[in-house]
Formats: C-alpha cells, sequence, structure tokens
C-alpha cells in the first residue's frame, strides 16, 4: 500500500475530471452492477505511464463533445476491495495498471490495458479514447 500522501495528487487528477472515486467493492457495484448507458472505469497508479501517458490523455478525452454517461476511478495498490471488484467486470482481460475501460450497457466495449499505454503519448492514447467515446456514447 503507497502512502496516502503520495496518492492523494494522482486520485485528485481524476475526480477534478468529475471521475467518481470508488474506494469499496460496494460503491464500484452501485455503479457497474444493472448499468444502462456508459460508464467509463480507470484503475490508476503511481506508475510512470499512468502519470505521462493515462491521466493525461483522460483529461484531454474528457473535453471531447461526446462522453460516457458516468466515469469512475478506482485506485491499484492502495483500494484493493475496489480494484478487484472492477476488474471483476473485466472479463476477458487481465488485471493491469493503469487500464481503462468503457462498459455500456454493462458490456465491455472498449479496453487500454498497460501494453496499449506504456510507450505512447498522451494525445495518441487521448485519440483512441475519443474515438471508442464517439463510437460508443
Amino acid at each position: 500500500m503507497y502512502d496516502e500522501m503520495l496518492v492523494a495528487p494522482m486520485r485528485q487528477e481524476l475526480t477534478e475530471l468529475g471521475i467518481h472515486e470508488t474506494r469499496t467493492a460496494t460503491q464500484v457495484d452501485e455503479h457497474l452492477s444493472n448499468q444502462k448507458g456508459t460508464t467509463l472505469v480507470v484503475v490508476n497508479s503511481v506508475c510512470g505511464c499512468a502519470a505521462a501517458n493515462a491521466r493525461p490523455a483522460i483529461t484531454m478525452a474528457l473535453r471531447h463533445e461526446k462522453l460516457p454517461d458516468d466515469a469512475i476511478t478506482v485506485f491499484a495498490g492502495n483500494d484493493a476491495e475496489a480494484t478487484a471488484r472492477a476488474r471483476s467486470y473485466f472479463v476477458g482481460y487481465q488485471p493491469s495498471s493503469p487500464q481503462i475501460a468503457l462498459f455500456k450497457d454493462g458490456d465491455i466495449v472498449f479496453m487500454l490495458e498497460r501494453h496499449n499505454i506504456s510507450g505512447r503519448g498522451a494525445q495518441e492514447i487521448a485519440q483512441e479514447l475519443v474515438e471508442a467515446f464517439d463510437k460508443f456514447c
């Protein structure tokens, strides 16, 4: 578990965008069980690719005109219960940090895993998210 003082700014980077922070399994279920519409799920982390690429990409993508109906985040390494529950919805995908999923009516329609994020620029990742928003939102 990481020091909360260390991760607080990383959490805030997403919550300031209006993404709901879910820190328990119950909170994750409130957003994802029997879900209608679209929900973005961000597995946040302290890794360099989250800081350099994933969080900035999400910030850029959430400026787009078409957006998911809901957005939540869990923090890998600190909110173990919430992260495990979010990942339980990622059927067919291995756990990774960071990880960005888009659900539509309860089904995963788009996924970016760490290997899709690491080594790519934030602009490129944001463009891929925007394309997913245009297609599914």
